[in-house]
């Protein structure tokens, strides 16, 4: 009878469910409260459960699951809660799904990795063929045993964790039993659904769920729309056709005429999943080319948090990995910054590793590139007189897809650079979360290395985020042109709005050479008799302008991290979103803005005049 009920409902949500639980890959920052992510929507969604209450205008006003789609939503959230936890009474907290295969065993494999704790992976069948056993004991660290049995029966109990592992071609197989921690069903190209034994500690539920916010993605919004119609139909899994071939094609074509490039680019399910599988690759170079030696990943201290988070995640699992600060922003100069750090790593014949933001965020700032490019190529002494290792690049370009570093000719065509973005930006207009990165012509070996790991962690782009880049990339370069004319405009009415006002854009002659972002930051006025006070105020200042913005345009302006949509204007504070897990001393409280190609932006002028006119 419970069964029915909880069927029958979800039958309704996806008859009813918001077209936003489809589309909208960030956050509301309005309708989100972070330390209640997934219970606040949870607990209101049973309270709507518990009335029968499934109609469009009630799901709509749920609060945010998680925090962007790449970690989880309401319809995986769904999937989650009713698919499996509510029918097999378990704690919804304890299903965690992916969108791929082998991340979760690797996320048990982490953790019990940092609690030097004994684990022992079980399986029927066989194996999905990406599971690599040398590469995650080699280059990852983990340790474990593999055992294959006919039956979940067979798994005895063992000193230390136990993963079960089977393909299941329908929704709400479950297999679990007291001797089993850990059960995850595969479900094709739709990815894993992880369950965890109630009986473990609650470290486990929040650390494998950090795994798939920082390395990986939830099953996507439409594939966990196809298991949970599975589910209820009782039938198995059926994958709406596609044109993935053509779709992979043309978005291979793009991406290498965006970038000028000409090895073939890596596409994954979000940027945090390329840059994963980056850094894992040039570990593995590292490990195969440069046996023994520290391995140093140079971060600028107050770049997107997730960089920096994940950065530290990899330095915490290998002995011979650190992370190294770059100050890049504001009183520090990036080029500088590069040259002294590198000497540094020189003196310690260490292999250095850099990532780096350009335009960097939230400040909008680009070095000297000639200088740049003389930093990095610079031949540098070990103690013992040999030439150092030379360093890569990691170069973030989300803000400007469009600029040209490494192709023939270009300024980091001659150092080894490896370059990425967030497919949730400009290249999908925010659409779907995927992200890509491309190589220069000295990075091919790197980039099979790159290739290798992105396959392991099973975090390849998705069929229909490749159609949907298929879709967007080719008018990504007008879109960038029309957001940064508008981001110009505004930019120029805020001078002379609030000329006391700090403004961080990119100059007009950074501008004539391509780089033309729609971000720009605001460092507004403020006022008061200690340093105290006059934060404080900004402070408050920041959220009236935002507050007032999206409240006045509430069908452009949103209180969101976004950045490329294809319609209006996202509003946020670097410090409480996009650098959540930098340290606080690193954070950035001031406003950040996004324009996008299409919106009204007499009113947006006509409001920010409003708020000036108050302050």
């Amino acid at each position: 009878m419970k069964d029915n009920k909880v069927l029958n409902y979800i039958k309704e949500i996806i008859k009813n469910h918001p077209s936003d639980w489809l589309g909208l890959t960030t956050h509301r920052l309005d309708i989100y409260n972070e330390k209640l992510a997934k219970t606040q929507f949870l607990d209101q969604l049973e309270t709507l459960y518990s009335t029968n209450n499934a109609t469009t205008g009630a799901l709509a006003v749920l609060p945010t699951a998680y925090d962007y789609i790449r970690l989880g939503h309401p319809l995986s959230s769904v999937l989650e809660w009713g698919g499996i936890a509510h029918i097999h009474s378990l704690d919804a907290d304890n299903v965690i799904s992916f969108s791929s295969k082998t991340i979760p065993v690797l996320a048990v494999l982490r953790k019990n990795l940092l609690e030097n704790r004994n684990t022992q992976i079980n399986y029927t069948g066989e194996l999905p063929s990406i599971f690599n056993e040398e590469l995650l004991k080699e280059v990852y660290g983990y340790h474990f045993q593999l055992q294959k049995v006919n039956d979940p029966s067979d798994i005895e109990r063992f000193n230390g964790s136990t993963i079960f592992i089977s393909e299941h071609d329908e929704i709400n197989t479950l297999d679990i039993n007291s001797n089993i921690d850990f059960a995850i069903s595969l479900h094709g190209t739709l990815g894993s659904i992880l369950v965890i034994n109630s009986s473990l500690e609650n470290s486990y539920t929040s650390d494998i769920q950090h795994v798939r916010r920082r390395e990986t993605i939830a099953m996507t919004p439409s594939n966990s729309l196809v298991a949970l119609k599975s589910l209820v139909d009782q039938k198995t899994i059926i994958l709406p056709e596609n044109n993935v071939v053509a779709d992979k094609i043309s978005v291979l074509n793009s991406i290498k005429q965006i970038t000028g490039t000409q090895l073939s680019p890596l596409v994954a399910s979000s940027g945090l999943s390329i840059q994963y599988a980056i850094m894992m690759g040039l570990v593995h170079d590292a490990q195969e080319n440069h046996p023994g030696k520290a391995i140093k990943f140079i971060v600028p201290p107050n770049c997107y948090g997730g960089t920096n988070d994940q950065a530290r995640r990899v330095a915490a699992c290998l002995n011979n990995v650190e992370v190294v600060d770059l100050p890049v922003d504001g009183d520090n100069d990036m080029v500088q910054s590069v040259d002294i750090v590198l000497n540094q790593i020189a003196a310690q014949d260490a292999v250095p590793y850099i990532i780096a933001e350009i335009p960097t965020n939230p400040r909008v700032e680009v070095p000297d590139l000639v200088a740049l490019k003389e930093a990095l190529s610079k031949e540098r002494k070990t103690p013992d007189g040999t030439t150092a290792i030379d360093p890569v690049f990691i170069l973030d370009q989300t803000f400007c897809p469009n600029v040209h570093f490494l192709g023939d000719g270009k300024i980091l065509s001659t150092v080894r650079t490896i370059s990425y973005a967030s497919g949730s930006k400009f290249p999908s207009g925010g659409r779907c979360t995927a992200g890509y990165c491309v190589g220069n012509n000295k990075t091919s070996a790197l980039m099979d290395k790159i290739d290798l790991h992105l396959t392991l962690c099973d975090n390849e782009a998705t069929d229909l985020q490749y159609e949907i880049l298929a879709a967007q990339l080719p008018s990504m370069n007008q879109r960038i042109k029309d957001a940064y004319k508008n981001t110009r405009e505004f930019v120029t009415f805020v001078q002379e709005s609030l000329p006391n006002a700090k403004i961080n854009f990119v100059s007009e002659e950074l501008a004539e050479q391509g780089f033309t972002p729609s971000v720009f930051s605001l460092d507004l006025p403020t006022k008061g008799g200690t340093e105290s006070e006059k934060e404080t105020y900004k402070r408050a200042l920041n959220l009236k302008l935002i507050n007032l913005m999206i409240t006045e345009i509430p069908n452009e302006s949103k209180f969101c991290v976004s950045y490329g949509q294809l319609k209006g204007c996202y509003w946020t504070i670097p410090a409480t979103s996009t650098q959540g897990t930098t340290k606080e001393g690193d954070k950035d409280y001031i406003v950040r803005a996004s324009l996008s190609p299409d919106l009204d932006l007499d009113l947006h002028k006509k409001v920010f005049k409003e708020f000036v006119d108050s302050i």
